[in-house]
């Protein structure tokens, strides 16, 4: 029997639950009172992504369709499962973000899709809706693509001028992993795909000769996804392989997806999903390679089994395993030196720097622009304040771990 289209709506957006790369930050500024169209890259919503200002833009977060023609093992649409299948044709997609955003529920979409029939026919119906979008409707709307790395540079460059962001899945951290889980993906062939991108994006990020101006092409830049847990790597390789990424395809993120069992799956596959706090733990420890300036061999070099402290964050576990580089005298150390102390952040880093230019800065200070005092007194000095022995102490690490709690026994 044929689905309505709220049942294949409810389908479809359950499907691509799956998809954690769904952020909205670094596009440029659309808004179609200025420019005449439909929708803004800047208006408030009701989801669960970002602009680059901190605001809540709600996304339309759907798949194509959930058939697929690949039987990946770690997948819920593969092949060979059992679950039940839809698909929207390219009209309904524009139909339906038109006609949400119209309603006020979103500000933007995120389409990804299986693979019907080949690569290049499912890529070139994502593209066709983009196409649509933007050119019939005059879309101006934020645009999330999760682009086929198997499919032709040729429709891969034209979703890249519609679209905001582009994603190339790379699935899994290691190639073994991929051949393994999924052998009709090519590991190669997703890098080459990357690699073109990321020389589409530069050669656009250049001014031309004749007006001056830079070419729009995937603004918001590309991104990639790796499922955490289905292939037994541990978090140094895993960090590993998304430095490599980051610094050879120009990615604006990477997304940590913890593997979700699922039914009928391989007997090769966990039947246990890695606990949360480890995809939180990534995060972390990717912020800290991105933006405060550590080495990935740092992070991960005093942790056992390569895998991260589910019970203290990656500065903190690094900073107890170095307690060489402790105290910093926030009065006098260099930024670079700030940003490795536990509870500052590149904010709170910045105004230190910023107010110790007029006075000597004290623990009252720290608190005012909100530290945890807590968390910093054992590795900093201050005005006032010397933490003495305390950055010695064998008890330290017990100060920070989480207190152990009373389960109920109904």
């Amino acid at each position: 029997m044929k689905k309505s289209l709220t049942e294949r709506l409810a389908i479809l957006s359950d499907a691509a639950k799956y998809d954690a790369s769904c952020a909205s930050s670094g596009t440029v500024n659309r808004d179609s009172s200025t420019s005449g169209g439909l929708g803004s890259t800047e208006g408030s919503g009701i989801c669960h992504a970002y602009a680059p200002d901190g605001r809540c833009i709600s996304l339309l977060k759907i798949l194509l369709t959930n058939f697929c023609i690949y039987d990946c093992a770690y997948c819920v649409n593969r092949s060979s499962s059992n679950v039940e299948r839809a698909r929207f044709t390219a009209e309904e997609v524009v139909w339906l973000t038109l006609e949400f955003y119209r309603r006020n529920y979103i500000e933007g979409l995120f389409l990804s899709s299986g693979i019907i029939r080949s690569s290049d026919y499912t890529m070139e119906e994502m593209v066709r809706i983009v196409r649509e979008l933007r050119v019939t409707h005059h879309f101006r709307g934020y645009i999330h693509l999760k682009a086929i790395p198997a499919a032709s540079p040729r429709l891969i460059e034209e979703a890249g001028l519609h679209a905001d962001r582009l994603s190339l899945n790379i699935e899994l951290p290691t190639d073994s992993g991929i051949t393994r889980f999924a052998p009709e993906k090519k590991p190669a062939n997703i890098r080459r795909s990357m690699a073109d991108l990321r020389m589409k994006i530069e050669a656009a990020g250049e001014p031309t000769l004749k007006t001056g101006k830079r070419q729009r092409f995937v603004p918001a830049g590309q991104s990639t996804q790796m499922i955490v847990g289905a292939d037994g790597a541990n978090d140094a390789t895993i960090l590993a392989s998304s430095g490599r990424l980051y610094s050879s395809y120009g990615l604006r993120r990477v997304y940590y997806s913890a593997f979700s069992p699922i039914p009928d799956a391989s007997k090769n596959l966990p039947l246990i999903k890695p606990p949360l706090m480890r995809e939180h733990r990534l995060y972390q420890a990717d912020w800290l390679y991105r933006f405060y300036g550590f080495g990935i061999d740092e992070i991960t070099a005093n942790q056992a089994g390569g895998m991260l402290d589910l019970n203290l964050d990656p500065k903190l576990a690094w900073a107890l395993a170095n307690r060489a580089e402790f105290p910093v005298d926030i009065n006098k150390a260099e930024r670079e030196r700030l940003l490795r102390v536990p509870g500052l952040g590149t904010k709170t880093v910045k105004a230190i720097v910023s107010a110790r230019r007029f006075r000597r800065l004290r623990l009252d200070d720290l608190l005012r622009l909100g530290v945890s005092i807590k968390k910093v007194q054992a590795f900093i000095s201050a005005e006032g304040w010397s933490p003495r022995r305390l950055i010695d102490r064998p008890d330290l690490r017990a100060m920070f771990e989480p207190q152990p709690e009373q389960l109920s026994l109904l």
